[in-house]
């Protein structure tokens, strides 16, 4: 419905009553109790994964090898080694593999990085984003999720390279338990600062937080030497009830879903435009593999407490 140009014809979910609701409520004709089952479909053109992460190597490769071109959900994995493998299988394969960094098809801020692209801020300076959950995940999730860095601030990461069209050369973390102690626990932090340098002399800041208690905060701001562009929160509408105990507005949107729905529909409608037309992916796999050096970089500068180069870890 949202991406007219595809049909899902095959689903594959660990979840099997999952699997049977979802082909039941969209009309998807087969279902498969292995994700082998799908990749051995001749009627598969394409595939996304949107399994777990300590998967998705794997599964890139084994759909690699099976000639079908590949959406993956972000991290492409948690260590360089299996991200390097994935990547070699796709370009031996010769098939295309995009990235799930959603939120550069925000339509918000994908105008404030054509601003920034079109010189219309002049060089920036300084970038600021703020992302905070609104509550943090089940601790169950926290012990695979790789940790704060590689699942939630990758995001950030992304968006930094993207909103200035620059690398980063070096990031300098720090972090804290200050939501959840059994996030603590699991050696993870849910609260961080981390601080970029880019290859161009600009400077960056990222503030992530596991827990903001009125609701899904995401913000950016960019200052260059002509002005500044920003991105605020969007509300489900604009309408203030002022009275006598004083204003009241809507509250953010819940979470991810909702915040980012146009960005999830885009960046798949874009994905199937350029398995159809032979184009090259709107975020490649190179795309997919910086983040996570600055994950393992912020992680390194945490432990360590001081700036690390990504050469550092990328070699």
């Amino acid at each position: 419905m949202h991406v007219p140009d595809a049909d899902v014809v095959a689903i594959s979910d660990i979840v099997a009553p999952a699997a049977r609701e979802c082909a039941a409520e969209w009309g998807i004709p087969r279902i498969y109790p292995t994700p082998e089952g799908v990749l051995k479909d001749a009627e598969v053109d394409a595939v996304f994964i949107c399994t777990g992460t300590d998967t998705h190597a794997e599964l890139i490769i084994d759909a690699a090898k099976h000639g079908k071109q590949i959406f993956c959900e972000k991290p492409i994995a948690l260590d360089l080694p299996s991200i390097d493998r994935a990547l070699r299988a796709v370009e031996d394969a010769g098939v295309s593999l995009q990235i799930g960094f959603n939120r550069r098809f925000d339509p918000n801020f994908r105008e404030a990085r054509r601003q920034i692209e079109a010189g219309e801020i002049g060089t920036p300076h300084v970038l600021r984003i703020t992302s905070r959950d609104p509550s943090p995940p089940p601790i169950e999730y926290v012990r695979c999720s790789g940790g704060l860095f590689v699942d939630m601030t990758i995001h950030d990461f992304d968006m930094a390279r993207y909103m200035l069209g620059d690398e980063v050369a070096e990031v300098f973390a720090i972090g804290a338990v200050l939501v959840d102690p059994a996030i603590g626990a699991e050696g993870d932090i849910d609260t961080a600062i981390v601080s970029l340098r880019f290859r161009g002399g600009a400077l960056g800041v990222i503030d992530n937080s596991r827990q903001a208690v009125y609701g899904y905060d995401q913000r950016l701001e960019v200052l260059g030497e002509k002005g500044r562009v920003s991105v605020e929160n969007p509300l489900p509408h604009t309408a203030v009830r002022s009275v006598v105990d004083g204003d009241h507005a809507p509250p953010l949107l819940h979470f991810f879903l909702e915040r980012y729905t146009e960005s999830f529909i885009e960046e798949a409608r874009l994905f199937v435009a350029a398995v159809r037309e032979g184009t090259l992916p709107a975020v490649s796999g190179a795309d997919g593999r910086v983040p996570v050096v600055m994950a393992l970089a912020a992680q390194r500068s945490l432990v360590e407490r001081r700036p690390v180069a990504l050469e550092e870890i990328s070699g």
